[in-house]
């Protein structure tokens, strides 16, 4: 454990009756929309869309029918096995029923064994999904052998009403998050504490992971953005993890910026952490009062029966005034719902080396109608921009009755260092 840091506790655990609570209100959606049952899958997909019914990540494919119990499909017996470790530990096993099969014409028998063979079944998986999987994430060959194997039903999508039942939280899904973002915080402290000239971004990198785990939590895709420079306007994970290119030294004055995607018990608690290693300059300095006042309008305006795209709009206004263009979201749901991006000022990109990937880009909002509710949490993470310079702050939301729940307190802000 490094000097000062804090001895990790254990996190909140989930009950048998949330997923009561869960199979409940899904039951009542089919009802409301004429299904019989409905099938869901992680298929790689960003979202682990499976655990969400079997608080699991097991790359397996779950029926849950709308009057008789879920059956769970695990392609692998070391899969299997997992789950009979848990219960030997004394935790509960959400779905009894597992069987070792895979794939979309064993899903089928299934809903045969059911009696669902003539049944209306909601797939779960068209898109969009989650960012980068806009066509969403149902495997050609899983939807074809599916569809073929049950010829007299009807194949219907659930995916919307799946994720928006999702997107508001019981108290225990709260207390997950609550959680994720106590580690998310400890992380921050830790980059804070690493990032100092003559420093590798390897270095950030694997200490700040280092904390999450050391908490017992994991990273949701993509998992760890990190960049460094002075003008660095790329965002993503770093060069180094993806090609064989040296991790880059910090240098005085360097911007070291990330999106964290703390998880723990399929629940995120993102932040998007800001370090500058002083001396910084006026733009920077410019840049990181806009993205705090953006923060901010954000907090002011979001509360229940407003909608998604009021919440941009107040946050979008500093950026415009100020004229900041911005790269990345200023705002989305977690889990995948909303997504806010603003198309402000970026005339100014004329001449830059982004012209070509941004020039003509007309970014904007993705179900801007959302209706926030109690419940729901949300990624306030402005980022302000002037021409290739890029300040990126944020951290999660919860919406209550009284408005804004901050759920994290460094990530807020850019932190200053030498």
């Amino acid at each position: 454990m490094r000097p000062g840091g804090k001895t990790p506790e254990a996190g909140p655990q989930l009950t048998l009756a949330e997923r009561d609570r869960r199979y409940a209100g899904l039951r009542a959606l089919m009802e409301t929309q004429g299904f019989d049952a409905i099938v869901v899958g992680s298929f790689q997909g960003r979202e682990r869309l499976e655990s969400y019914l079997i608080d699991d990540f097991l790359d397996s494919v779950v029926v849950l029918p709308r009057t008789s119990d879920p059956v769970l499909l695990a392609f692998g017996g070391s899969r299997i096995s997992r789950i009979f470790e848990s219960q030997r530990r004394g935790h509960d096993v959400w779905v009894p029923d597992v069987r070792m099969s895979a794939g979309g014409a064993k899903v089928a028998e299934v809903l045969k064994e059911r009696g669902l063979a003539r049944g209306r079944i909601g797939l779960v998986g068209f898109g969009p999904t989650a960012p980068g999987e806009a066509e969403g994430l149902l495997p050609l060959g899983f939807h074809t052998n599916f569809v073929k194997a049950l010829p007299d039903a009807t194949i219907g999508d659930f995916t919307l009403a799946f994720t928006d039942f999702m997107l508001v939280k019981s108290a225990q899904e709260i207390a997950l998050l609550r959680f994720a973002a106590k580690v998310s915080e400890e992380a921050c402290k830790v980059m804070m504490e690493v990032s100092r000239p003559g420093v590798s971004e390897a270095s950030v990198y694997a200490d700040t992971v280092r904390e999450i785990h050391r908490w017992g939590c994991d990273l949701r895709y993509p998992f760890f953005s990190l960049q460094s420079g002075k003008d660095n306007i790329g965002w993503g994970v770093p060069r180094w993890s993806l090609r064989a290119e040296p991790p880059r030294i910090l240098e005085a004055g360097d911007l070291v910026q990330a999106e964290i995607h703390t998880i723990y018990g399929g629940v995120e608690g993102q932040v998007n952490m800001s370090v500058c290693l002083d001396p910084a300059d006026d733009v920077v300095h410019r840049l990181e009062a806009v993205a705090r006042q953006s923060y901010e309008a954000g907090l002011a305006a979001l509360k229940p029966g407003v909608t998604f795209a009021s919440v941009v709009h107040a946050m979008e206004k500093p950026l415009a005034e100020a004229g900041c263009w911005s790269k990345t979201p200023l705002l989305h749901t977690l889990t995948f719902g909303s997504t806010g991006f603003t198309p402000v000022n970026r005339e100014q990109l004329k001449g830059t080396r982004d012209e070509a990937v941004e020039g003509d880009a007309k970014p904007g909002i993705r179900r801007g109608d959302l209706v926030l509710k109690e419940g729901m949490s949300l990624e306030l993470e402005p980022n302000a921009c002037l021409g290739m310079v890029r300040v990126n702050i944020g951290a999660g939301v919860l919406v209550t009755s009284r408005g804004a729940e901050e759920l994290n307190s460094l990530a807020t802000r850019v932190q200053h260092v030498r």
